[in-house]
């Protein structure tokens, strides 16, 4: 009888360490196949994403998701390999009610995270790569779209972390959704006594020469003879006739490096030609008093 106990003991043990083992290795097995699939989809991805046509924003969440599920499906087998860890975890789901009822209350804003994810993969209101703007105060560029958050990328080149659930609720300006071309727009004054005329020639050869420039005029407008740069006269200022300017580019950041370098630019041609650029002046008015 003794020898019986003792031989159940041992196998006992034996079982027991053998399935803590299986459990392990399992768990590894699980990383390594994690590892292993998202370099093999990175690799796909790369292969057969036409960045002309295709964005790889429903891929990366793809990714995300199945790599959750591989960890979901090893960690379950893990579990059940082991017989105390399925004791202890049905035990703890069958007595643990308020722990689950709190687990579900916290549990809401990741399923909402999820959700809206989804939402943005199916609508896509913005894609990886797209250059967004949010409540006019943060700008960047989406580098990625995961289960449960929006990395974005800003031109500081730090990363945002946004929830999906928050991101899917804000008001936002794409630069490059339907179409990237975009009409930069931006003034500039000069003075009342400079030639208007000429101003206006300067500025459309100064912008037409830039490389990044684009005529986007349809074949209409250029039969009729329109410009290929617009540009109002907007207002009168205290010192200065302002005029407003529209150019185009094929994407916003050449939009932004165009007009950044006609600013330069015409400042240099305005003094060669004599085309003041007013600045604000007061007259100072000196009384003096008579003893």
């Amino acid at each position: 009888m003794e020898e019986l106990i003792e031989y159940l003991k041992v196998n006992w043990f034996a079982n027991s360490y053998a399935r803590m083992i299986t459990a392990v290795v399992i768990l590894v097995l699980t990383v390594a196949v994690k590892m292993l699939f998202v370099r093999i989809f990175n690799r796909f991805v790369r292969r057969n994403t036409d960045e002309l046509r295709n964005n790889p924003t429903g891929y990366s969440f793809l990714k995300h998701a199945i790599s959750a599920l591989i960890y979901v499906l090893g960690i379950s087998l893990a579990i059940y390999v082991v017989p105390s860890f399925r004791t202890l975890a049905q035990s703890m789901l069958a007595g643990a009610g308020i722990l689950a009822l709190a687990i579900s209350f916290a549990s809401q804003q990741a399923l909402s995270n999820i959700v809206s994810g989804l939402f943005i993969i199916m609508f896509k209101p913005f894609r990886v790569g797209d250059r967004i703007q949010i409540n006019d105060q943060l700008t960047g560029i989406v580098e990625d779209i995961t289960l449960r958050h929006t990395v974005i990328r800003n031109f500081e080149n730090r990363r945002i972390i946004i929830p999906n659930s928050i991101i899917s609720q804000e008001s936002l300006i794409n630069s490059d959704i339907v179409e990237e071309k975009t009409c930069k727009i931006f003034e500039l004054g000069i003075g009342y006594s400079a030639d208007i005329d000429l101003a206006k020639r300067i500025i459309r050869e100064e912008a037409e020469k830039h490389p990044f420039f684009i005529d986007n005029r349809t074949p209409e407008q250029i039969e009729a003879g329109e410009d290929a740069v617009t540009i109002r006269v907007v207002s009168w200022g205290d010192f200065s006739v302002n005029l407003r300017i529209y150019v185009w580019a094929e994407n916003a950041l050449n939009a932004f490096v165009i007009s950044c370098d006609l600013m330069e630019t015409l400042k240099k041609r305005f003094d060669a030609e004599g085309v003041e650029i007013p600045f604000p002046y007061q007259n100072v008015i000196h009384h003096n008093k008579k003893d």
